[in-house]
């Protein structure tokens, strides 16, 4: 395939993608992973870094237009969940992203199937439970919801750091579950933690030779972009066309069937 092809297709893809993560408030991130590994072949890691570094501009884009419908004035009373989730997530995203880098890509393929899997797991979970509200807090603020919220973020990073995706998917429902927020804001105070810790993790993994997949795919890294935040945008216009449970439970399965079928014989 062409390097225009290639740019062509994956503009396609991550428009797609990115729409129907818009429809339900992610980036998509974790769907863009399968189709780089498995329609354009390349290798686990590369894959990796490529898809964060789409995520980092795409989390980017995504805090600045939210900035409009969720002020920074209205996050700021909840700074301290976003501290507390971060302060776990950047050592995670470390930690992972520097034993992605020496782990065989075998290990990593595995690793990365069975994060998708439980991703898909738990989009399928949302979908059936329908924990997406607000309400009482799982924990009462002090000292013990601090180390839960350490432990998540930790997590969390790991996760984000291993798959190359904002974490979004874990984030808001964490955010919604532990702190007792509603989802409008859980969705803007994901984006402040996803940010840093997508860029944690693409600084530790600038040590790898890996990362010279951004200068033999620029092409398609750019398009991809342009897709995704094309995407988001008309994923956001189309908000509440399709209900949400449907199409949770339609994207898990997509991602669970993709997730096994792509990493089990990954390049």
């Amino acid at each position: 395939m062409s390097p225009r092809a290639r740019a062509w297709w994956g503009f396609l893809a991550a428009s797609l993608i990115g729409t129907l993560g818009g429809l339900i408030g992610l980036g998509g991130a974790e769907f863009r992973l399968p189709v780089l590994v498995g329609f354009f072949h390349l290798p686990s890691l590369e894959a990796v870094i490529l898809n964060k570094a789409v995520s980092l501009v795409v989390v980017t884009a995504a805090l600045i237009f939210r900035a409009e419908a969720v002020p920074f004035d209205q996050l700021l009373p909840h700074l301290d969940v976003a501290v507390n989730l971060l302060a776990g997530s950047l050592l995670g995203a470390w930690w992972a992203a520097g034993h992605a880098i020496k782990m065989s890509r075998q290990l990593l393929n595995r690793i990365i199937m069975v994060l998708l899997i439980g991703l898909a797991l738990l989009m399928l979970s949302e979908a059936i439970f329908e924990f997406n509200n607000g309400g009482t807090p799982l924990i009462d603020a002090g000292p013990i919801r601090f180390i839960v919220g350490l432990a998540a973020g930790l997590s969390i990073g790991m996760v984000a750091a291993l798959l190359g995706v904002a974490g979004g998917e874990l984030l808001i429902p964490t955010i919604v579950l532990l702190y007792g927020l509603d989802i409008k804001l859980a969705g803007s105070l994901s984006l402040m933690v996803s940010l840093p810790t997508v860029i944690v993790g693409f600084a530790r993994y600038s040590s790898s030779n890996a990362f010279a997949v951004l200068r033999q795919e620029r092409l398609l890294f750019r398009w991809m972009v342009a897709g995704s935040i094309l995407g988001a945008g008309i994923g956001g216009l189309l908000l509440g066309i399709v209900p949400q449970r449907v199409l949770i439970t339609l994207l898990g399965v997509i991602l669970l069937i993709s997730a096994v079928k792509t990493f089990q014989h990954a390049p």
